[in-house]
């Protein structure tokens, strides 16, 4: 196989984008680099579609060693024929190349082993040629010895030799599989009385070839669970004919027993392996596709809008134990801490009012965060009269407490915050993570997160190898602050590892603040690689060199140098980002002819711009800002029709879940997101979207909220 061929035909690329790409990648470029830095190479292929290849190309390797090693076993027990040698050469998946090596791998004893064992082989092939004029129960009787007592016993060996011979068959099992796709239904069927949340698959049948993946991974989890009894159904006699088409050939008594035969390797050995197989593939199928939309509704909670600037106060709601209450100020240093006790069983509001008022006077606070965990509506209710009784422009947001406690168990909020307690470190995170969502994430498990479907059900490699590339694409996509990000977020930067991300705040706290970029180059263990890779998303600000806080690469700072010197802008127009002479240089040269002039790709050139034109720029402040609240709502409050806005918290293959404020995310289901046919809700919707909706209907006692993003007609 032609592996660079295979996959500029599969991602429909040019053969020198595949083959610059690959080359980039063997070479021990990160993808984040490669995707900003190496445009001209890839022509312009972005993170995703180079992460997609990078998998791809390692899958393909991993196939063409798997031929080696088949066609080196086959050949060593002298089997290989021209064939076989072609087949294997052909097979473009690894199901295909374990068809072909099923005859010649080493197998554990079994009936057609033992049958061998007692010399019965020969009879088998005999009667498998299906000569008319053979007689096979005479044929038998050659065959009898003391370990074959009998006729009997000679031909049920060369049948489950016979059965064998079937199952090994490429071709059979390549027909029976597309037949179980085209054909095939998945049946359930309860396996206890009470079935719960499962109830809706007592009995439930549907095609192969039409389920849902949702409902494959709920049906597995049911089934994991021992709620449900899962199968796959076609129609026996169907799929034993399929085998006889290939196998019975003239008719007689010997076509009889080989006809016998393929019945036995259909129910005993090709069905339930294809059907182990496609239960497998499916669920490799949903899972891959639960893990895309939980990638993605992580990259879009992970991107959401910092609030920066302001105090705030993040409440970690609770009822025993009262509500922890941490005070941070803009670039989220700790400020103060409290406990409070508004909600039951203590409900000391007042004195609770009083610490929050002066907490709120002293450090002239103008935000709340409050997690959304256990007793956050009273905390919430709570929190809103203060607002109203202070008057000071104050608002709040809750906030997903998801993931807090794992991290304030930590031993890396430990070492952050070793003079507090668990809960006080979570009322920490929940204020920093309205502050900016990224830098206080990446401290956390992308799993502990929780926005997808079934997440915790799928493949740990996969998911985390997926989880993985999205932070890394975020954190890269932003810049990293090298002066004051923690080793959490360091390591998330392209070209770092967990040893120079220590590093690097080891040589911070020994020498103080990195004044440019080059002074990188000081750190312990941190190579030419390594600063290549990683220094074009490190930013410095208020640095030597403007240049350092941006997305300009150092590689490209002498092309950006001669850029501003032809133009006439100097470094403090571009501190201050007026490079209108630029501007109008472009304009009339155009960029072609101006990165030639520079001697630099068009594409470079192109970003150079960009990045000059605001020095410091953060993309997520290009977005819209999160929905802060001055009042509160519970559920009860809500009637049919009532129009509300809301925030997008999760969006699964069946629709999207928004919170609109009351403790409670309400369904949008897909039928109701829009008019027109979408296949999937994250075609409209993303994560963080603040969006309309009207409420459809309310159960309270259930807490299901159904909501419509389409606007209800006028009533005349």
């Amino acid at each position: 196989m032609n592996i660079l061929e295979t996959l500029t035909i599969e991602f429909k690329l040019k053969p020198w984008q595949v083959e610059n790409t690959v080359k980039l990648i063997d070479d021990g470029n990160t993808i984040p680099f490669i995707a900003r830095y190496r445009k001209e190479a890839t022509g312009s292929l972005d993170d995703q579609l180079l992460r997609d290849l990078d998998e791809r190309l390692k899958y393909l390797r991993s196939l063409e060693e798997q031929k080696e090693k088949i066609t080196a076993s086959i050949t060593e027990q002298e089997k290989m024929t021209d064939e076989i040698a072609k087949a294997i050469d052909s097979a473009k998946t690894l199901t295909e190349l374990e068809d072909i090596y099923r005859p010649y791998r080493p197998k554990r004893k079994t009936r057609a082993s033992i049958a061998k064992e007692k010399g019965l082989e020969p009879l088998a092939l005999k009667i498998y040629e299906q000569d008319r004029n053979v007689n096979p129960f005479e044929l038998a009787k050659e065959f009898l010895t003391d370990e074959v007592e009998n006729v009997e016993n000679a031909i049920q060996g060369a049948k489950d030799i016979i059965a064998e011979m079937i199952s090994d068959d490429a071709n059979g099992r390549k027909q029976l599989r597309y037949v179980c796709r085209t054909h095939g239904n998945i049946v359930v069927l309860g396996a206890k009385d009470d079935l719960g949340v499962y109830e809706n698959y007592k009995e439930y049948s549907e095609p192969v070839s039409k389920i849902a993946n949702h409902r494959v991974l709920a049906i597995n989890r049911g089934e994991k669970e021992g709620f449900l009894k899962v199968s796959l159904e076609i129609d026996k006699s169907h799929g034993v004919s399929v085998l006889e088409g290939l196998h019975i050939k003239n008719g007689g008594e010997c076509s009889n027993l080989v006809s016998e035969a393929a019945e036995d390797a259909y129910t005993r050995l090709v069905f339930p392996s294809i059907e182990r197989e496609l239960r497998n593939e499916l669920t490799d199928r949903a899972s891959e596709d639960s893990i895309k939309v939980f990638a993605k509704n992580t990259a879009e909670l992970l991107m959401q809008p910092p609030v920066r600037g302001r105090v705030t106060i993040g409440l970690d709601p609770g009822y025993r134990t009262g509500c922890k209450v941490a005070v941070v100020d803009e670039t989220g240093k700790v400020l103060d801490t409290s406990v409070i006790y508004c909600a039951p069983p203590h409900n000391k509001i007042e004195e609770a009012k009083k610490i929050i008022k002066n907490l709120v006077k002293k450090y002239d606070v103008k935000m709340f965060a409050i997690g959304n965990g256990t007793a956050s509506h009273e905390t919430e209710v709570f929190a809103a009269e203060v607002i109203k009784e202070l008057d000071c422009g104050i608002t709040y947001m809750v906030v997903s407490e998801a993931g807090a406690s794992v991290y304030s168990a930590s031993k890396l909020a430990a070492e952050e915050f070793p003079q507090f307690d668990v809960s006080l470190r979570s009322a920490v995170s929940i204020a920093r993570r309205l502050q900016d969502p990224l830098a206080e994430l990446v401290k956390i498990d992308p799993k502990a997160i929780g926005v997808g479907q079934y997440q915790h059900d799928m493949p740990k490699k996969e998911l985390s190898n997926a989880l993985d590339g999205v932070v890394e694409d975020c954190v890269n996509s932003v810049g990293v602050d090298l002066n004051t990000a923690s080793p959490s977020l360091l390591v998330r930067v392209a070209g770092i590892s967990s040893a120079i991300a220590k590093n690097i705040t080891a040589y911070r706290e020994e020498n103080g603040s990195f004044k440019s970029r080059t002074e990188l180059k000081k750190v312990a263990k941190l190579g030419p690689k390594a600063f290549e890779q990683c220094a074009g998303f490190l930013r410095i600000v208020d640095g030597k060199n403007v240049l350092d806080n941006t997305a300009v690469h150092p590689e490209s700072y002498p092309a950006t140098k001669e850029l501003l010197k032809i133009c006439g802008v100097s470094d403090e127009d571009l501190r201050n980002g007026n490079i209108s002479l630029i501007k109008e240089k472009v304009e009339v040269e155009g960029t072609s002819a101006l990165a030639k002039e520079l001697q630099i790709g068009e594409p470079t050139l192109v970003d150079i711009i960009s990045e000059i034109s605001k020095p410091g720029r953060d993309p997520r402040e290009e977005l819209p800002q999160p929905l802060l609240r001055t009042d509160v709502m519970g559920m009860e409050d809500l009637k049919a029709g009532m129009e509300l806005k809301g925030t997008v918290r999760n969006v699964i293959d069946f629709g999207a879940f928004v919170d609109i404020g009351v403790h409670q995310d309400g369904l949008v289901h897909i039928s109701q997101i829009t008019n027109r046919f979408i296949k999937h809700p994250s075609d409209i919707l993303k994560v963080g979207d603040i969006v309309t909706v009207w409420v459809l209907s309310v159960d309270v006692d259930k807490k299901r909220i159904s909501l419509t993003m389409k606007k209800p007609k006028e009533e005349n």
